[in-house]
């Protein structure tokens, strides 16, 4: 991994403090980053800082952290301009914040989907609009996480499903805007991944789901982030991390109807077996 391109830049974790964001916090400092984190949640940022701060690759390296909703734009452009004025305008900004709530499209409420939505899909054009016009100056990077489900509908993740579509196309339209401002826009679209908000994800995932899910390898989140860094080294678009999720990618991507089919297949034995 090339050590000097992130050394002594600016980057930006929204979701920093657990899972993915976290992850992708403890790599960019033992590559010699400043980094600032945010999160709804007061609690666990500073014991998330205490771990970024242990991977430091130098003692001249700083860190911050800073509560914050990204579904609120006021109070989300009013936190990101003082962290700027304090901090410094990031080189590298990460939408990690994310959540799920998996359950039949029946049982989901409009306030499920407009949650949803606010936090997956608002959230990060919210920070990627309060920070665009400080970071073409110097160019950089924009990381949004997606997932599979943003290019595969899966059974019991509407809402999800909807929201994470949505990333991909919002990325890919801000991508061509960025691009002669030396700003890249890349796509981070993880298979499950061990994290917290999976095991609270599993929990209520409908039956139908977890049968297509199958017996999935889950990765590492640090296995996720090192594979994201390593994508916006190489200048992809869309980041897939794994093997197994490159293959799932694959064959949404040449063979859908089969991938349909298959899927089918399975909730339909399912339900057979059930006698739904």
């Amino acid at each position: 991994m090339n050590t000097s391109h992130f050394r002594d830049r600016v980057v930006y974790i929204t979701g920093g403090s657990s899972g993915i964001g976290l992850s992708a916090a403890r790599l960019f400092s033992s590559l010699g980053s400043h980094v600032m984190i945010f999160a709804r949640r007061e609690d666990g940022l500073l014991s998330a800082l205490a771990e970024i701060e242990g991977c430091r690759l130098e003692d001249s390296q700083r860190f911050s952290c800073r509560r914050m909703d990204v579904r609120d734009y006021s109070a989300v452009r009013q936190c990101l301009a003082e962290s700027v004025a304090a901090f410094g305008a990031p080189y590298v900004l990460v939408n990690s914040a994310g959540m799920v709530n998996p359950d039949y499209f029946e049982e989901l409420s409009c306030e499920d989907l407009e949650e949803t939505m606010s936090v997956n899909l608002c959230g990060t054009w919210n920070t990627c609009a309060c920070l665009i016009p400080d970071m073409k100056a110097a160019g950089g990077h924009i990381v949004n996480v997606s997932s599979m489900a943003g290019f595969i509908g899966i059974f019991g993740y509407t809402a999800y499903s909807a929201s994470k579509f949505a990333v991909i196309g919002f990325s890919e339209s801000l991508r061509s805007e960025m691009k002669p401002h030396g700003i890249s826009v890349c796509v981070l679209c993880p298979t499950d991944t061990d994290t917290p908000q999976l095991r609270q994800e599993n929990a209520a995932r409908p039956a139908e789901t977890k049968v297509v899910a199958g017996n999935a390898r889950v990765m590492s989140p640090d296995d996720v982030a090192a594979a994201m860094i390593k994508g916006m080294e190489k200048g992809r678009f869309i980041i897939i991390p794994g093997t197994h999720g490159l293959l799932i990618h694959l064959a949404a991507r040449f063979f859908p109807g089969i991938v349909r089919r298959v899927m089918d297949f399975q909730i339909g034995r399912y339900h057979r077996h059930k006698g739904l």
